[in-house]
């Protein structure tokens, strides 16, 4: 989320990302170029312009949530300054399950929002109360070919071991049962 925002110091997507696809010759368009002795790097296909952000933090500002399903997501939006500041884990599920893809779905193009939609549907299906084995089979042969899908739209430098971590989530689903009965939230609270 942080990186389609281009939150400085969040964002994979930075100066040195760019540098390593041109040492790597990959993705010629998103190369830094230099103009007037500075280095300029040209957006990317998935990072939002001031209005796209405008519009994907409008819908995370205006969502009304049933009491005790998450916390004030609201209040932890800043339209002003365009970030988001002091989400609780539970709060990033939720969003990452439920609002991410509402709030995408017309902002990115569509070659973008495929797979990132697929990877919060994987989600949603992971967490959910029931799993059989053949669908926790079949969404482990889905994720990969999702994952490849983000590696074809991301930089290199996105994809440390985290964004490979849902290929052993469904593993681990398959051999402990659901997850909500392995999470920390009640515990917590």
């Amino acid at each position: 989320m942080f990186t389609l925002l281009n939150v400085a110091g969040i964002s994979k997507d930075h100066i040195n990302s760019r540098r390593d696809l041109g040492q790597m010759g990959i993705r010629i368009s998103l190369h830094p170029n230099v103009v007037n002795e500075k280095t300029v790097i040209m957006p990317s296909c998935f990072t939002l312009n001031k209005d796209e952000k405008y519009l994907f933090l409008k819908v995370l500002k205006d969502v009304k949530v049933p009491n005790g399903y998450a916390s004030n997501i609201s209040r932890c939006v800043n339209l002003h300054d365009r970030s988001i500041l002091g989400l609780k884990s539970h709060d990033t599920h939720v969003i990452m399950q439920q609002l991410f893809p509402l709030a995408i779905r017309r902002i990115l193009p569509k070659n973008v929002v495929k797979p990132l939609i697929e990877l919060c549907n994987f989600f949603r299906q992971l967490y959910s109360k029931v799993n059989r084995v053949t669908d926790l089979e079949y969404m482990q042969d889905q994720i990969s070919i999702t994952l490849c899908h983000l590696e074809k739209i991301f930089p290199p430098s996105f994809f440390d071991i985290m964004e490979y971590l849902p290929i052993y989530l469904v593993e681990e689903a398959i051999l402990a049962g659901p997850v909500q009965f392995r999470w920390m939230y009640r515990i917590a609270r």
